[in-house]
């Protein structure tokens, strides 16, 4: 493992000094636990946008979509626990 030095002005030092004890741990668990969240929703957010962008490029090589308004009809049945038929991707009509 190896170590990293930050620098932090001391009104955010103190005030994660105040956040880790109220979370039960200690000044340097909060900050790696802050460190790794930070981390991960980076890595998330970069894999919703990989997808959206392959989801994208297909759409514009095929020219095949869902409309809208068939798949809010799709979603919120399902929020219902219902279990309808998938709609279908199509060229629409412009």
């Amino acid at each position: 493992m190896s170590t990293t030095t930050i620098r932090i002005d001391d009104s955010l030092k103190a005030r994660v000094a105040v956040a880790a004890e109220r979370s039960g741990k200690t000044s340097h668990g909060f900050i790696l636990d802050a460190i790794s969240q930070t981390v991960e929703q980076v890595e998330l957010s970069d894999d919703f946008h990989r997808v959206a962008d392959e989801r994208w490029e297909n759409i514009l090589a095929t020219g095949k979509t869902i409309p809208w308004d068939e798949m809010r009809a799709y979603l919120a049945a399902r929020t219902r626990g219902e279990r309808p038929r998938k709609p279908q991707a199509r060229k629409l009509a412009r």
